[in-house]
Protein backbone atom coordinates (compact mmCIF):
# COMPACT_ATOMS: atom_id res chain seq x y z
CA UNK A 1 0.00 0.00 0.00
CA UNK A 2 1.06 3.57 -0.59
CA UNK A 3 0.28 6.34 1.86
CA UNK A 4 -0.10 9.35 -0.38
CA UNK A 5 1.75 12.58 0.29
CA UNK A 6 0.04 15.87 1.12
CA UNK A 7 0.42 17.24 -2.42
CA UNK A 8 -1.66 14.38 -3.85
CA UNK A 9 -4.87 16.17 -2.82
CA UNK A 10 -6.24 19.50 -1.63
CA UNK A 11 -9.51 20.78 -0.17
CA UNK A 12 -11.35 23.12 -2.54
CA UNK A 13 -14.29 23.99 -0.28
CA UNK A 14 -16.23 22.98 2.84
CA UNK A 15 -19.92 23.60 3.47
CA UNK A 16 -22.19 22.90 6.47
CA UNK A 17 -25.83 21.92 5.99
CA UNK A 18 -27.30 22.71 9.40
CA UNK A 19 -30.83 22.11 8.15
CA UNK A 20 -30.09 18.54 6.97
CA UNK A 21 -28.72 15.99 9.41
CA UNK A 22 -26.78 12.74 9.34
CA UNK A 23 -25.43 12.85 5.78
CA UNK A 24 -24.54 9.24 4.99
CA UNK A 25 -24.91 8.59 1.25
CA UNK A 26 -23.91 10.76 -1.69
CA UNK A 27 -24.17 10.36 -5.47
CA UNK A 28 -23.76 12.62 -8.50
CA UNK A 29 -25.64 12.75 -11.80
CA UNK A 30 -26.33 15.48 -14.38
CA UNK A 31 -24.90 18.34 -12.32
CA UNK A 32 -26.88 17.34 -9.23
CA UNK A 33 -25.60 15.92 -5.96
CA UNK A 34 -28.04 13.50 -4.29
CA UNK A 35 -27.57 13.48 -0.51
CA UNK A 36 -29.28 11.14 1.95
CA UNK A 37 -29.22 11.31 5.74
CA UNK A 38 -29.58 8.01 7.58
CA UNK A 39 -32.34 9.35 9.83
CA UNK A 40 -34.04 11.67 7.34
CA UNK A 41 -37.28 10.97 5.50
CA UNK A 42 -36.39 12.97 2.42
CA UNK A 43 -33.55 13.10 -0.07
CA UNK A 44 -31.80 16.44 -0.58
CA UNK A 45 -30.46 17.58 -3.96
CA UNK A 46 -27.79 20.27 -4.30
CA UNK A 47 -25.77 21.87 -7.07
CA UNK A 48 -22.01 21.38 -7.25
CA UNK A 49 -21.50 24.38 -4.94
CA UNK A 50 -23.57 22.50 -2.32
CA UNK A 51 -26.57 24.84 -2.52
CA UNK A 52 -29.88 22.97 -1.99
CA UNK A 53 -31.99 23.02 -5.15
CA UNK A 54 -34.61 20.29 -4.73
CA UNK A 55 -35.75 17.37 -2.57
CA UNK A 56 -37.62 14.08 -2.83
CA UNK A 57 -39.89 12.95 0.00
CA UNK A 58 -39.50 9.26 0.85
CA UNK A 59 -41.81 9.15 3.87
CA UNK A 60 -44.45 11.66 5.01
CA UNK A 61 -43.02 14.82 6.56
CA UNK A 62 -39.70 16.59 6.38
CA UNK A 63 -38.05 15.77 9.69
CA UNK A 64 -35.75 13.32 11.47
CA UNK A 65 -36.78 9.77 12.29
CA UNK A 66 -36.23 8.15 15.70
CA UNK A 67 -33.13 5.97 15.88
CA UNK A 68 -34.95 2.73 16.71
CA UNK A 69 -37.16 2.92 13.59
CA UNK A 70 -35.03 4.89 11.12
CA UNK A 71 -34.46 3.30 7.68
CA UNK A 72 -30.71 3.89 8.05
CA UNK A 73 -30.00 4.63 4.39
CA UNK A 74 -26.21 4.46 4.32
CA UNK A 75 -25.45 3.94 0.64
CA UNK A 76 -26.55 5.11 -2.78
CA UNK A 77 -25.56 4.71 -6.40
CA UNK A 78 -26.65 5.84 -9.85
CA UNK A 79 -27.43 2.73 -11.89
CA UNK A 80 -28.62 2.10 -15.45
CA UNK A 81 -31.58 -0.21 -16.08
CA UNK A 82 -32.85 -0.68 -19.64
CA UNK A 83 -31.37 2.62 -20.85
CA UNK A 84 -32.83 4.63 -17.95
CA UNK A 85 -30.97 6.10 -14.99
CA UNK A 86 -32.03 5.48 -11.40
CA UNK A 87 -30.80 6.38 -7.95
CA UNK A 88 -30.56 3.28 -5.75
CA UNK A 89 -30.84 3.84 -1.99
CA UNK A 90 -30.07 0.98 0.41
CA UNK A 91 -30.74 0.51 4.11
CA UNK A 92 -27.83 -0.83 6.15
CA UNK A 93 -29.52 -4.11 7.13
CA UNK A 94 -28.20 -3.72 10.68
CA UNK A 95 -31.70 -4.20 12.17
CA UNK A 96 -34.81 -5.92 10.81
CA UNK A 97 -37.30 -4.85 9.58
CA UNK A 98 -36.73 -1.08 9.53
CA UNK A 99 -33.19 -1.08 8.08
CA UNK A 100 -33.71 -3.73 5.42
CA UNK A 101 -35.52 -1.59 2.87
CA UNK A 102 -34.48 0.59 -0.02
CA UNK A 103 -35.79 2.77 -2.85
CA UNK A 104 -35.25 2.94 -6.58
CA UNK A 105 -35.82 6.49 -7.84
CA UNK A 106 -36.12 7.46 -11.48
CA UNK A 107 -33.92 10.55 -11.74
CA UNK A 108 -35.94 11.87 -14.70
CA UNK A 109 -39.39 11.98 -13.10
CA UNK A 110 -38.68 11.22 -9.37
CA UNK A 111 -40.89 8.13 -9.46
CA UNK A 112 -40.11 6.00 -6.37
CA UNK A 113 -40.23 2.21 -6.06
CA UNK A 114 -39.73 0.65 -2.61
CA UNK A 115 -37.44 -2.39 -2.37
CA UNK A 116 -37.53 -5.20 0.20
CA UNK A 117 -33.91 -6.16 0.87
CA UNK A 118 -34.40 -8.52 3.81
CA UNK A 119 -34.21 -11.83 1.87
CA UNK A 120 -31.01 -10.77 0.12
CA UNK A 121 -29.45 -9.46 3.33
CA UNK A 122 -30.23 -12.71 5.13
CA UNK A 123 -28.52 -14.55 2.28
CA UNK A 124 -25.40 -12.44 2.83
CA UNK A 125 -25.46 -13.34 6.52
CA UNK A 126 -25.80 -17.03 5.64
CA UNK A 127 -22.75 -16.64 3.39
CA UNK A 128 -20.47 -15.48 6.18
CA UNK A 129 -21.18 -11.80 6.92
CA UNK A 130 -22.12 -12.08 10.59
CA UNK A 131 -22.56 -8.40 11.44
CA UNK A 132 -24.44 -6.96 8.49
CA UNK A 133 -23.95 -3.22 8.03
CA UNK A 134 -24.07 -2.17 4.36
CA UNK A 135 -22.45 1.28 4.18
CA UNK A 136 -21.49 1.69 0.52
CA UNK A 137 -22.72 0.92 -2.98
CA UNK A 138 -21.55 1.77 -6.48
CA UNK A 139 -22.27 0.61 -10.00
CA UNK A 140 -19.38 -1.02 -11.87
CA UNK A 141 -19.07 -2.60 -15.28
CA UNK A 142 -21.46 -5.55 -15.31
CA UNK A 143 -22.99 -5.10 -11.88
CA UNK A 144 -22.82 -3.38 -8.52
CA UNK A 145 -20.49 -3.45 -5.52
CA UNK A 146 -21.72 -3.22 -1.93
CA UNK A 147 -19.49 -2.55 1.08
CA UNK A 148 -20.08 -4.03 4.54
CA UNK A 149 -18.52 -2.16 7.46
CA UNK A 150 -16.99 -4.04 10.35
CA UNK A 151 -16.57 -2.82 13.93
CA UNK A 152 -14.27 -3.43 16.88
CA UNK A 153 -16.12 -6.61 17.85
CA UNK A 154 -15.87 -8.01 14.31
CA UNK A 155 -13.00 -6.08 12.68
CA UNK A 156 -13.64 -7.19 9.10
CA UNK A 157 -14.78 -5.23 6.05
CA UNK A 158 -16.24 -6.93 2.99
CA UNK A 159 -16.94 -6.06 -0.63
CA UNK A 160 -19.91 -7.83 -2.23
CA UNK A 161 -20.02 -8.01 -6.04
CA UNK A 162 -23.59 -8.58 -7.24
CA UNK A 163 -25.75 -8.31 -10.34
CA UNK A 164 -27.31 -4.88 -10.89
CA UNK A 165 -30.91 -5.80 -10.00
CA UNK A 166 -29.97 -8.28 -7.26
CA UNK A 167 -33.15 -7.52 -5.28
CA UNK A 168 -35.29 -9.14 -8.00
CA UNK A 169 -33.62 -12.54 -7.51
CA UNK A 170 -32.68 -12.67 -3.85
CA UNK A 171 -31.63 -16.31 -3.79
CA UNK A 172 -30.13 -16.73 -7.26
CA UNK A 173 -28.48 -13.38 -8.00
CA UNK A 174 -24.76 -13.80 -8.57
CA UNK A 175 -22.72 -12.70 -5.55
CA UNK A 176 -19.01 -12.81 -4.75
CA UNK A 177 -17.80 -11.82 -1.30
CA UNK A 178 -14.30 -10.45 -0.78
CA UNK A 179 -12.49 -9.41 2.40
CA UNK A 180 -11.37 -5.79 2.31
CA UNK A 181 -8.18 -4.71 4.08
CA UNK A 182 -5.79 -7.05 5.82
CA UNK A 183 -5.75 -5.14 9.12
CA UNK A 184 -7.92 -6.96 11.66
CA UNK A 185 -6.33 -5.35 14.72
CA UNK A 186 -9.16 -4.12 16.94
CA UNK A 187 -7.38 -1.04 18.27
CA UNK A 188 -6.64 0.48 14.84
CA UNK A 189 -9.50 -0.97 12.80
CA UNK A 190 -10.87 1.28 10.04
CA UNK A 191 -14.38 0.57 8.80
CA UNK A 192 -15.46 1.22 5.21
CA UNK A 193 -18.16 3.88 5.01
CA UNK A 194 -18.72 4.63 1.31
CA UNK A 195 -17.87 3.81 -2.30
CA UNK A 196 -17.70 5.22 -5.80
CA UNK A 197 -16.25 3.86 -9.02
CA UNK A 198 -14.38 5.51 -11.88
CA UNK A 199 -15.21 3.92 -15.23
CA UNK A 200 -12.49 6.01 -16.87
CA UNK A 201 -9.63 4.73 -14.70
CA UNK A 202 -11.18 1.45 -13.43
CA UNK A 203 -10.51 2.57 -9.88
CA UNK A 204 -12.64 1.94 -6.79
CA UNK A 205 -12.71 4.88 -4.36
CA UNK A 206 -13.59 4.16 -0.73
CA UNK A 207 -14.02 6.21 2.41
CA UNK A 208 -13.04 4.53 5.67
CA UNK A 209 -13.00 5.78 9.24
CA UNK A 210 -12.10 4.80 12.76
CA UNK A 211 -14.84 4.91 15.37
CA UNK A 212 -14.95 3.61 18.92
CA UNK A 213 -17.91 1.29 18.48
CA UNK A 214 -18.35 -2.42 19.05
CA UNK A 215 -21.69 -2.86 17.30
CA UNK A 216 -23.59 -2.20 14.08
CA UNK A 217 -26.26 0.02 15.64
CA UNK A 218 -24.24 2.22 17.99
CA UNK A 219 -22.14 5.32 17.41
CA UNK A 220 -18.83 5.91 19.15
CA UNK A 221 -16.21 8.60 19.50
CA UNK A 222 -15.18 9.87 16.06
CA UNK A 223 -11.61 9.09 15.05
CA UNK A 224 -9.83 9.64 11.73
CA UNK A 225 -11.06 9.25 8.18
CA UNK A 226 -9.22 8.15 5.06
CA UNK A 227 -9.73 7.93 1.31
CA UNK A 228 -8.67 4.56 -0.09
CA UNK A 229 -8.26 3.67 -3.75
CA UNK A 230 -8.05 0.24 -5.41
CA UNK A 231 -6.59 0.16 -8.91
CA UNK A 232 -7.81 -2.08 -11.76
CA UNK A 233 -10.75 -3.38 -9.75
CA UNK A 234 -12.35 -5.14 -12.76
CA UNK A 235 -9.50 -7.66 -12.88
CA UNK A 236 -9.68 -8.35 -9.14
CA UNK A 237 -13.31 -9.36 -8.68
CA UNK A 238 -12.54 -12.99 -7.96
CA UNK A 239 -9.86 -12.43 -5.34
CA UNK A 240 -10.55 -13.67 -1.82
CA UNK A 241 -9.16 -10.51 -0.21
CA UNK A 242 -7.92 -7.13 -1.33
CA UNK A 243 -6.00 -4.14 0.04
CA UNK A 244 -6.01 -0.51 -1.12
CA UNK A 245 -3.28 0.63 -3.49
CA UNK A 246 -3.41 4.22 -2.23
CA UNK A 247 -4.35 5.82 1.09
CA UNK A 248 -4.95 9.50 1.76
CA UNK A 249 -5.08 10.51 5.43
CA UNK A 250 -7.73 13.23 5.28
CA UNK A 251 -6.92 14.85 8.61
CA UNK A 252 -3.25 15.08 7.63
CA UNK A 253 -4.36 16.59 4.34
CA UNK A 254 -6.42 19.34 6.00
CA UNK A 255 -7.14 19.96 9.69
CA UNK A 256 -10.77 20.79 8.84
CA UNK A 257 -11.44 17.05 8.60
CA UNK A 258 -10.69 16.61 12.32
CA UNK A 259 -13.76 15.58 14.29
CA UNK A 260 -15.76 14.70 11.18
CA UNK A 261 -16.59 11.11 10.28
CA UNK A 262 -16.51 10.86 6.49
CA UNK A 263 -19.47 8.77 5.39
CA UNK A 264 -19.13 8.55 1.61
CA UNK A 265 -17.63 9.88 -1.62
CA UNK A 266 -18.76 10.63 -5.16
CA UNK A 267 -16.87 11.67 -8.27
CA UNK A 268 -17.97 15.05 -9.60
CA UNK A 269 -15.59 15.12 -12.57
CA UNK A 270 -12.46 13.43 -13.83
CA UNK A 271 -9.86 14.10 -16.47
CA UNK A 272 -6.46 12.66 -17.29
CA UNK A 273 -4.70 14.37 -14.40
CA UNK A 274 -7.21 14.76 -11.55
CA UNK A 275 -10.45 13.87 -9.79
CA UNK A 276 -12.90 16.37 -8.35
CA UNK A 277 -14.64 14.62 -5.45
CA UNK A 278 -17.41 15.40 -3.00
CA UNK A 279 -17.23 13.89 0.48
CA UNK A 280 -20.01 13.92 3.06
CA UNK A 281 -19.48 13.83 6.81
CA UNK A 282 -21.80 13.31 9.76
CA UNK A 283 -20.77 15.07 12.98
CA UNK A 284 -23.32 13.09 15.10
CA UNK A 285 -24.79 16.46 16.19
CA UNK A 286 -27.43 17.01 13.51
CA UNK A 287 -25.32 18.68 10.82
CA UNK A 288 -24.08 17.32 7.50
CA UNK A 289 -20.74 18.62 6.24
CA UNK A 290 -19.74 18.54 2.59
CA UNK A 291 -16.16 18.76 1.33
CA UNK A 292 -15.00 19.25 -2.24
CA UNK A 293 -11.47 17.96 -2.82
CA UNK A 294 -9.13 17.68 -5.77
CA UNK A 295 -6.96 14.58 -6.13
CA UNK A 296 -3.89 14.66 -8.37
CA UNK A 297 -3.67 11.29 -10.11
CA UNK A 298 0.05 11.67 -10.85
CA UNK A 299 0.88 12.08 -7.15
CA UNK A 300 -1.06 9.10 -5.86
CA UNK A 301 1.99 6.86 -5.52
CA UNK A 302 3.41 8.79 -2.57
CA UNK A 303 5.70 7.25 0.01
CA UNK A 304 5.57 3.61 0.98
CA UNK A 305 3.69 2.93 4.20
Amino acid sequence: MALSCRQSASVESMHELKEYSSGSAISFFNDRIYLMGDDMNYLLMTDTSFNPVDSIELQPGFNRIAKDIKPDIESSSIIRIRKSSFLLLLGSGSAYPYRSNGWLINVRNKEKTPIDLEPFYKRLEANGIKALNIEGATAVAGGIVLANRGNKSIPKNYLIFASTEFWKNHQTADIRIMKLGANSDTASFSGVSGLDYSYRSDRLLLTVSTENTYGTQTDGAIGKSYLWMIDNISSKKRLAAINPNHIIDLEALDNRFKGHKIESVCILSENKSEYQLALVADDDKGTSILFRIKVNKEELGGAKR
